[in-house]
This record gives C-alpha cells, structure tokens and sequence, in this order.
C-alpha cells in the first residue's frame, strides 16, 4: 500500500514496488490546487490528477494495482483503505506513508519565500491541514496496518515512512516540518513496539527530489548550498524504498535514511 501515489515519489515507489512483484493499493487524492506563480503549473497538475496513469504504467508492465481515492484527513479512511485492499489485492504486508498536505506558511510574515513561492501565516487551518494528513492520518495508518498484521498472524512486515524536514525546523514550511517530524516520531516508535512481529520500520528523507516543482531556481540553489548535493529523480528514491521492503534489509529498522 503506497499512500499519495498518483504522482512524485509514491507513483515511482508504486511502479518499482510493482516491478519488484508485489501487488499495490495506491491511494491518492486530487486537490484543487490554486495556481502558486512561485511553483511550476506541472505541479498544480500533477496534484490534481487521478492515479490512472500509475496504474496503466504498471499494468503495461505486467503488474497488478488498484487505485483508490482517499481522504487521509478523515479518521475513518485507514479502516476503508485497508478493507478494500483486502477484498481487491489481499493482506497488506507492506505501508508507504507518502501522502502530503504541504502548504508553505512561515511565522515571519513573509509574502513570498526564497524561491518566489507564496507562503502564508501560519494558522489554525495550515497546521491542521497538514497534521491531519501527514502526522494523524500516517499514524492512523500504522495503526490499521499494525491491527491488521495481528489479526491475520503475520511473521513479516515493512513500514516506510517519507520525511523532508523533521525535528531542527523547517523554516518557510513550518506546519510541514513539524508534521514530518511527528510522522518520524510515530514510525521510530512502531518500529520498536512491532519488531517482535517481523516489521521493520524505517524513514527515509529524500533529497530535493524533481516531482514537478523543481524550477531553474531550485537547481541553482542546490548547486549553492554545500549541503544539498544532488537533485533526485523519484524513481532513484523509489529504489532505495524497494531495497527496505526487501528480505536483504531485514536488519534496518528504527531508521531515518538521509538520502543526498
């Protein structure tokens, strides 16, 4: 089960999870999205779409995926999701927690951040919208996940989370960082208290990774800035999620992988 997967990162963990012979449950949501001046209408796009273009990529390879539309703001949607792969696909042995509700807000009031995207104060409504998604919606997740590997006895599991920021701040994304890092937090946790059930669980924090909002811009800055080294395609992040759902990696857990 890959979660946000009709595009970035989750579409490419999708196709390679697929390729590598599991059967995947991509959930997605499709947002409408107001146009950002500072961020690539490809962006805008992308978050808008369904998951169907996943799902015909992996098919035209031979896989097997089903796309469902899911609201992780919604506490009863980890029950729902997990029920449907169930009837459609079978046991779920494998959690990505990808699915993000990024806004950009700041406590400096800035109208625009260093790369011309709008950002807004941070409120009541901006932290909710990403906690709700990115921190509550991924712990419920493991949660469902969690009773539902102990339901079916099951001796072998993997959760992956995926992080940007995380416990030192993210200034410009404050409510996103934060999430993140609680998001860390609850998957550092499952890791110890399921280990005795064959779970691994791990974080892995991509570098800036060109899901569509990659501009000139953002490259410039990353060739500037010595502690951003690469800009990553996602199916290269995708690989690496692949390798810690695998058997070969069953003795990292209770890790967060800095990718550069």
């Amino acid at each position: 089960m890959v979660t946000g997967a009709n595009h970035g990162i989750g579409a490419a963990t999708a196709v390679a999870l697929a390729t590598a012979g599991a059967a995947v449950l991509l959930t997605y949501l499709r947002l409408d999205v107001i146009p950002d001046p500072g961020l690539p209408d490809l962006y805008s796009t992308r978050r808008a779409a369904d998951a169907s273009e996943v799902t015909e990529v992996i098919a035209g390879l031979g896989g097997t995926a089903v796309a469902l539309e899911a609201d992780l703001s919604d506490p009863d949607t980890p029950e729902q999701v997990f029920d449907h792969a169930e009837s459609e696909l079978g046991q779920v042995d494998i959690l990505v927690n990808n699915a993000s509700a990024w806004v950009a807000d700041s406590f400096a009031g800035h109208h625009s951040d260093r790369l011309e995207r709008e950002l807004r104060r941070v409120s009541a409504d901006s932290f909710d919208r990403v906690v709700a998604v990115d921190a509550r919606g991924s712990a419920l997740m493991i949660a469902e996940y969690a009773e539902r590997h102990r339901r079916h006895g099951l001796e072998w599991g993997r959760i992956i989370g995926i992080t940007s920021g995380g416990p030192h701040g993210f200034p410009e994304e404050v409510s996103y960082g934060a999430a993140k890092a609680a998001l860390e937090n609850f998957t550092m946790s499952a890791a110890f208290e399921l280990a005795d059930r064959g779970i691994t669980a791990n974080v892995v924090h991509p570098p800036v990774t060109d899901t569509g909002w990659v501009t000139d811009e953002v490259r410039r800055h990353v060739e500037q800035d010595p502690g951003l080294l690469h800009v990553a395609e996602p199916g290269e992040v995708a690989e690496v999620i692949v390798y810690l759902c695998s058997d070969r990696a069953r003795l990292i857990t209770a890790n967060r992988i800095e990718l550069r």
